[in-house]
C-alpha cells in the first residue's frame, strides 16, 4: 500500500503534469430511492453485471500507473453493494477514496467498517431542513430522519483524523434557504457541508433549477460565517454563472473523468452513453489518449456539479489556494471539537 505521505505526492504531481486527478466511479446504478430529480435508478445498467472486488483492485493499480487520483464512489445508491468496504480498501491501496450515499444503509457496523477500510470521506445527501419536503422529493418516507441518523453514526466510526464526513446538498428551485440550517444542524453532528446546482442533464427537466435571483454572493457571505462550509469559493462564486446560460471551459476528460458500473471510460458521467475506452479491455496509454481526444471536442457548458467545478477550482490561483487545507491538511476530527 502506498502511504499518505506518497498518495498526496503522486496526486500532486498528476496535477502539476495535467493528468487527470478525479474519476467518479459508479460501483452501481441500482438504487433504493425514486429522486425526482435524478434519473440514474432506471438506468439500464443497473440491471447489469457489476465488477467484483478483484476487478476494482485491478482497475485500481491500473489507474496508479497515471498518478494517485482522488475517486468518487457513487451511483445509484453505492451501499447497495454489500462488498463496499472491501472495494473501499482495494481502491485506497492506491488512492483517495470518497463514498457518496443516501445514507439509507448506514448502521453501526457499516459505518465502522467503511471507516476501517480507509475512506477518505463520505457525503450523505440532504436537501432540505424539513423532513416532509426532503422525504417528498427522494420518494421515500423516512429518507431525512435516516440520513441524520447516517451522518451520526460515520461522524462516530472515524478511526483517522483525516477522515471527513459531509453533508451534499443540491441546491434547487426552492431550497435555498435550507442550506444554512442544514450546515448549522450537520455541525452540530461534527460534519461538513457543500452544495452543488441541480444539472437538467440528468433527468432533461429544467423545472428544478434555481432561477430566483443571484445565489453566489449569499453563499459566499454564509461561508465567511460557517467553518464547516467546505465548498471551495471560486466554484461557489461560478454559480450564477452557470445559472445563467453556463460556465465554459469544461476540462472533463482532463482534468476529470468517469467510470460507469460495467467498466466503460467517459470524460464524464454526463457522458456515459458515449464511452471512450472500457477500463478493463484497454491498455492505460489508449485510455488517455481517447480521454484527450474526447476533451478537445468538448464544448459543454451545461453543468457544474462538484466533480466538475470543485476540480476545476485547482486549476485557479484562488482556488488552489483555497483548496489546500482541504487536500492536504488533517480537518477530519477538528471540526467536531469545534461543534456547538
Amino acid at each position: 500500500m502506498i502511504s499518505t505521505f506518497d498518495k498526496k505526492w503522486r496526486l500532486f504531481r498528476a496535477w502539476a503534469g495535467r493528468h487527470p486527478v478525479w474519476c467518479a466511479w459508479q460501483v452501481t446504478y441500482r438504487c433504493n430511492f425514486r429522486c425526482r430529480f435524478c434519473g440514474y435508478w432506471h438506468d439500464p445498467l443497473g440491471r447489469a453485471p457489476e465488477p467484483t472486488v478483484a476487478d476494482y483492485a485491478e482497475g485500481a493499480r491500473k489507474l496508479a500507473t497515471m498518478g494517485t487520483l482522488l475517486i468518487s464512489l457513487a451511483g445509484g445508491e453505492p451501499m447497495l453493494r454489500t462488498d463496499l468496504p472491501e472495494i473501499v480498501r482495494a481502491i485506497g491501496k492506491y488512492h483517495f477514496p470518497f463514498v457518496t450515499t443516501n445514507g439509507w444503509f448506514v448502521t453501526p457496523q457499516t459505518a465502522r467498517e467503511l471507516m476501517r477500510a480507509g475512506v477518505w470521506g463520505v457525503s450523505v445527501s440532504l436537501d432540505y431542513a424539513s423532513p416532509d419536503r426532503h422525504d417528498r422529493r427522494r420518494g421515500v418516507d423516512g429518507a431525512w430522519a435516516q440520513a441524520w441518523r447516517a451522518v451520526e453514526l460515520l461522524s462516530a466510526a472515524r478511526v483517522y483524523k483525516w477522515q471527513r464526513v459531509n453533508v451534499m446538498a443540491v441546491l434547487m428551485d426552492d431550497n435555498l434557504d435550507d442550506l444554512e440550517p442544514l450546515m448549522e444542524q450537520a455541525a452540530r453532528r461534527g460534519a461538513y457541508f457543500m452544495v452543488q446546482p441541480y444539472g437538467h442533464l440528468k433527468t432533461g427537466s429544467r423545472d428544478y433549477a434555481h432561477n430566483d435571483g443571484p445565489v453566489s454572493p449569499r453563499l459566499l457571505e454564509i461561508q465567511r460565517r460557517r467553518p464547516n462550509f467546505l465548498s471551495n469559493p471560486y466554484y461557489l462564486g461560478r454559480f450564477d454563472e452557470f445559472l445563467h446560460g453556463g460556465v465554459p471551459g469544461c476540462r472533463a476528460g482532463r482534468a476529470f473523468f468517469n467510470i460507469d458500473s460495467a467498466g466503460d471510460i467517459a470524460i464524464c458521467v454526463e457522458r456515459k452513453d458515449r464511452p471512450v475506452a472500457n477500463l478493463w479491455a484497454d491498455g492505460i496509454r489508449t485510455i488517455q489518449r481517447r480521454l484527450r481526444a474526447g476533451a478537445a471536442g468538448n464544448r459543454c457548458a451545461d453543468c457544474w456539479y462538484n466533480c466538475r467545478g470543485e476540480i476545476e477550482s485547482l486549476y485557479d490561483a484562488r482556488g488552489i489556494f483555497a483548496s489546500l487545507p482541504t487536500l492536504f491538511l488533517d480537518r477530519g476530527k477538528a471540526l467536531a471539537s469545534r461543534s456547538p
